[in-house]
């Protein structure tokens, strides 16, 4: 392993983890609103709430993205020199893209969804005019030219330093049997097969973006509905996973901080990321079961994938995250207790992933609560409780009387875990329910899960709070 250097750009991924702390924050308050709403709780026009509902899932993945961007850079640039000016072009073309974003739902009353599915943003039976739907698909051109400059800056210092992709991602030792003492850090391994299977996204993703575009301007230029879908929810998946895969680094990175035991590249290690890799871009059609047009093949391919899919993880970084910790002298603090939570909420949240990916049960349960309630444990309990660790960990005291948990942090820390396991569990029980999602208004005999899961959104809101809180009045006098 490569001697560890001092890391680099501080400040600009405080900054970084400050803005996403923020929105997360503001898109968990929205989320409590349209909960709200949907229990009768408050009134919302079905408009309104759907462009609150396009606003919350473009701003949570987005900033999913960037706070994962953040963690990776930083334990990146502990192993090869990284460039402050691309990380500086990468968060002004972010947020030129959140303020396109921001224009085109608020002002444009764009209220299509986060996935812009094709060719809904250009028939919109004058909900919004084309502009706003434009302007919304520019913001996410600009998020995706940041993220490729991101990437580009963080794969070429790889390739270099380590002699190319396939030894970066420690081929050379799962593969042809070389001393697992001359594998790459895990850092390094995750970050390669992150940035292979991200930027292959993001340029499918730009590509359909670029298409419908140039639909909304040319109405006779033909795109095929079912291309475009099958091209938006590969790029949507590989991004939300790549933004999970990124913030992970931080457990490889923190968690023998607190356990004394280094996290080591083993063979299995090496395996389960090339498996990885893989997974990420051959699972999304679990997401196009319904679409019977599919070929057999590809749904079949969904399916199966969507078993193997949790084996990586499971077996790897929770299995290992296990065996790190027992019989460790692990030093708990509001840190490594949002790590260790991250790891588990992720691994619980593949189980119902798995469940809506068999094609008899997705036909029944994809269009209900049940999606959003797996997507909310990989949020809420895994890259969100991650980022939040991160936070935390680039705060922490140096003082005796400022480490360990105190009063507020295991208030804050218990309300955060049972308020995002309850507000999930509400999802699930209304998907099992058969409850429809994205629906505005809910009938009577819906709204008790919905007023329940409001009640656990305030408990998430306000330990949020506490977290963001706590770290911007820390920032300032914090080490390095």
């Amino acid at each position: 392993m490569a001697d560890v250097k001092a890391e680099p750009h501080t400040g600009a991924v405080k900054f970084s983890m400050l803005i996403a702390g923020a929105v997360f924050a503001l898109m968990m308050v929205i989320g409590l609103v349209m909960r709200a709403a949907q229990g009768n709780l408050i009134e919302l026009e079905a408009p309104f709430f759907y462009q609150l509902l396009s606003v919350h899932g473009a701003g949570m993945v987005g900033t999913a993205g960037l706070s994962g961007a953040a963690v990776m850079w930083y334990f990146v640039g502990r192993y090869v020199p990284l460039s402050a000016r691309m990380y500086w072009a990468f968060i002004a073309l972010f947020l030129l893209g959140v303020v396109f974003i921001l224009t085109a739902i608020f002002i444009g009353r764009y209220g299509g969804g986060w996935t812009f599915l094709f060719p809904l943003p250009a028939i919109s039976g004058e909900a919004w005019e084309p502009w706003a739907a434009a302007l919304f698909m520019l913001g996410y051109v600009s998020i995706g030219v940041g993220f490729l400059l991101y990437h580009l800056a963080v794969g070429y210092p790889i390739m270099k330093h380590y002699g190319g992709f396939a030894r970066a991602l420690g081929w050379h030792v799962g593969f042809g049997g070389a001393d697992p003492a001359d594998a790459p850090p895990p850092a390094i391994v995750a970050a390669a097969a992150v940035t292979i299977f991200n930027t292959i996204g993001i340029i499918v993703g730009a590509a359909v973006l670029v298409a419908s575009l140039v639909h909304l301007l040319v109405p006779g230029f033909a795109v095929d509905a079912l291309l475009a879908k099958n091209m938006i929810f590969f790029f949507g998946h590989v991004f939300i996973n790549a933004s999970i895969y990124m913030a992970v680094i931080a457990v490889y990175e923190i968690v023998p901080e607190y356990t004394g035991r280094p996290w080591k590249t083993s063979r299995v290690f090496v395996l389960a990321w090339t498996a990885i890799l893989l997974f990420v871009m051959a699972v999304y059609p679990h997401h196009l079961l319904q679409d019977v047009v599919m070929p057999p093949w590809a749904l079949v391919l969904g399916q199966v994938v969507s078993y193997l899919s949790g084996i990586p993880l499971l077996a790897v970084t929770a299995f290992s995250l296990c065996v790190y910790l027992h019989g460790s002298k692990m030093r708990w603090d509001l840190a490594s207790s949002l790590l260790v939570l991250a790891v588990a909420g992720w691994s619980v949240g593949t189980v119902p992933a798995i469940i809506d990916g068999m094609i008899s049960v997705n036909k029944i349960m994809h269009n209900t609560q049940w999606v959003p309630g797996h997507f909310h444990i990989y949020l809420l309990l895994g890259v969100v409780a991650m980022s939040f660790g991160f936070m935390a960990w680039l705060v922490r005291g140096t003082k005796a009387s400022e480490s360990g948990m105190s009063g507020l942090d295991r208030m804050a820390f218990g309300a955060y875990a049972l308020g995002a396991a309850g507000f999930a569990l509400m999802f699930l029980i209304s998907g099992a329910m058969s409850v429809p999602r994205r629906w505005a208004v809910h009938l009577p005999e819906w709204v008790l899960q919905d007023r329940i899961a409001t009640a656990f959104a305030v408990l998430v809101v306000v330990s949020t709070l506490v977290f963001v809180i706590k770290y911007a009045v820390r920032l300032g006098r914090a080490p390095g």
